[in-house]
């Protein structure tokens, strides 16, 4: 199949380098790793392959800007700066889109729609920059003590992301960074870090101080593992699997760093007998479905009241057939490939197992072979699941549902709450008091209800269980780059 015709930035042409103190350099080995369009299976573009090195490197500028002139800029400075990033990044916003869905394969409907939430969450940080505050609360102190309470920056701050959405994941450690004058350490996934190495380049030109923000690209045991146990990292933002998370849980003793981990979720998305199915069908579908899966609030766990679970499973499994699949440049595009050939064989091996345990394949499966070389699945529908299965049990991270049926309140929380994740679940109903009670009642960091997928940065969401804790999002995020100290002045 050929792509449909679409200028390709010029900025992906030749191999990308580091941005390390403002300048851009070559891996310290001088490798490369070699950038694949999952549309297509082409090689792109190269990026450097950082190590240890590299991450020294990194690591000691942004030490060196945040001991620098960055730790007087005054917070209407900051907030000047943030307010420029935003209008820079935004007039070349078209150009990112086209960047993220070449490298990462999601449609253009979705990476252009990016926009508005980008403006959304960069003015929110902007609109932080005072978080830093200091108060003078009442002691009880005998004779004649005054008492301060501040806030400061905690220092330099390592953030590794991952490739399912970089244009997105990247502004979670950028943004509190600029908003309380820390300093940053980027680590983005080795398959998706092109649209990073722009930002950083925009950043540059909207006037960001050498040092305050470094980018290294590169393998997560070396370059990602290297941030990870560094001493000189005072806080590590992570967002990826289990496995690597525990980790960095490890490798922050070195120097018990801070963390925010968030990670996998094994989401239920509960429709209720009284649900508005006009909307609860295309609503749970694309709660699994959006980025053709490759999500981690994924509602993959659809579980639905009994008498409409026929009706249900028969409608979704009509709804899933409509999905547009495709090459993400193509405007009518709904979902474009997973990410590359290795993902595509774990999803692959999921949808077996689910037929080998007995769950009856309603739609989909298939490698769309017709769409040529890129890595391309149909959207899958499986019912009659049961929440011991392997595809109910794991992470498939892929466009992949369990619909699995339930009785009534109690038994739709038993299931929804049998897991050892935390991460997100939905609720369709139109009943109120089932709304509330059931939003209660999951034990999940963020709840939808008639809704899924929807976040505003200045509300934010996180993870409970095993999915991982800290705050995205909303005040809480920006004072977590913060750290208190008390001062005890004698007046006497």
């Amino acid at each position: 199949m050929l792509a449909p015709v679409h200028e390709v930035p010029a900025f992906i042409s030749g191999p990308k380098r580091h941005l390390i103190n403002g300048q851009w350099v070559d891996a310290a080995s001088g490798r490369q790793i070699d950038v694949v369009n999952p549309a297509t299976g082409e090689v792109i573009s190269q990026i450097a392959a950082g190590d240890a090195t590299d991450i020294d490197r990194a690591v000691a500028a942004a030490r060196r800007a945040f001991e620098g002139e960055w730790s007087r800029w005054t917070p209407h400075q900051r907030r000047k700066l943030l307010l420029k990033v935003h209008d820079v990044v935004l007039d070349n916003f078209e150009e990112l889109a086209t960047i993220e869905t070449l490298d990462m394969g999601a449609p253009l409907q979705r990476t252009r729609g990016l926009a508005e939430w980008t403006s959304q969450v960069l003015q929110f940080f902007a609109s932080q920059c005072d978080v830093a505050t200091a108060s003078t609360p009442p002691n009880s102190l005998p004779g004649n003590f005054l008492t301060l309470k501040h806030l400061a920056p905690v220092g330099v701050v390592g953030g590794v992301i991952p490739w399912n959405g970089p244009l997105i994941g990247l502004w979670w450690i950028f943004g509190p960074a600029l908003a309380t004058g820390c300093t940053a350490v980027l680590k983005p996934a080795e398959d998706a870090s092109l649209s990073v190495l722009r930002i950083a380049e925009l950043l540059t030109e909207a006037g960001v101080p050498d040092g305050v923000i470094n980018v290294v690209t590169g393998y997560g045991a070396e370059a990602g593992q290297a941030l990870s146990e560094h001493r000189d990292v005072d806080r590590l933002a992570f967002t990826g699997s289990v496995g690597t998370a525990r980790s960095i849980v490890r490798a922050s003793a070195t120097n018990f760093k801070r963390l925010q981990l968030e990670l996998g979720g094994k989401s239920p998305d509960i429709v209720f007998a009284d649900a508005d199915l006009d909307k609860a069908v295309p609503g749970a579908a694309m709660g699994v479905y959006t980025n053709s899966g490759q999500v981690c609030v994924a509602g993959s766990r659809i579980l639905v009241q009994r008498p409409i679970y026929d009706e249900f499973v028969a409608r979704i499994g009509e709804f899933t057939k409509t999905v547009r699949v495709g090459d993400g440049l193509d405007p009518n595009t709904q979902l474009g490939p997973l990410i590359n050939q290795r993902q595509l064989d774990r999803v692959q091996q999921y949808i077996q197992i689910g037929g080998t345990e007995g769950a009856e394949l309603v739609t989909g499966g298939n490698r769309l072979d017709h769409l040529g070389p890129g890595y391309f699945l149909e959207p899958t529908i499986f019912a009659d699941a049961t929440n011991t299965m392997t595809i109910a049990r794991e992470e498939i991270f892929g466009p992949v549902a369990s619909v699995i049926p339930f009785d009534d309140v109690e038994d739709a929380l038993r299931i929804a709450n049998d897991t050892e994740y935390g991460l997100a679940g939905g609720v369709w109903t139109r009943d109120l008091s089932t709304a509330h009670n059931v939003s209660r009642g999951i034990q999940a960091g963020t709840i939808w209800v008639n809704c899924y997928g929807v976040l505003d940065p200045s509300i934010g969401f996180g993870g409970y269980k095993m999915s991982g804790y800290g705050w995205k999002g909303a005040k809480e995020h920006v004072e977590s780059y913060l750290y208190p100290k008390a001062v005890y002045i004698n007046l006497d």
